[in-house]
């Protein structure tokens, strides 16, 4: 069970059944997270759902990455992680803010240069593993309604 949830209900095995490397799972999860995100804007929910899918995002990424951050470890496949980032990402945001949240969150994540991140994913265990995803998520929180409050 850890694993189908650790892995974003499976999201994160993909890259490996569709190129043989796990590089990209990172952006599966965080694809999860757009793909609610769009339909939850489309249907006008309040922001508070999306707060709500975060912190349970979080909640699973932090049980369910347990057995897998054994020594510093964060296998690729392992992708709740971005799931919960993306999902802080874009609480309360439509429209260009949205894509803006999304894209620096995917790229603070990748990159790990924006100050915090590095530093929250040497983090013991499954805490470390997630913990870099939601540092990148408020970056990219913050750059969204940054431009929301400028528009």
């Amino acid at each position: 069970m850890r694993r189908v949830v650790a892995s974003s209900f499976g999201l994160g095995f993909l890259p490996r059944l569709l190129w043989k490397t796990d590089s990209g799972a990172g952006t599966f999860g965080a694809g999860l997270a757009a793909v609610v995100g769009l339909v939850l804007w489309a249907h006008d929910a309040p922001w508070w759902v999306m707060l709500l899918l975060a912190l349970v995002a979080t909640a699973a990424s932090l049980w369910s990455a347990v057995p897998f951050a054994v020594g510093g470890q964060d296998p690729g496949w392992v992708c709740m992680d971005e799931t919960a980032g993306t999902f802080l990402a874009l609480i309360g945001l439509t429209g260009w803010p949205w894509a803006l949240a999304l894209v620096v969150a995917r790229l603070g994540d990748i990159y790990k240069v924006l100050p915090g991140v590095r530093r929250a994913e040497r983090l013991p265990g499954a805490l470390g593993v997630t913990a870099d995803d939601l540092v990148a998520g408020l970056y990219g929180l913050a750059a969204g309604w940054l431009l929301a409050i400028l528009r």
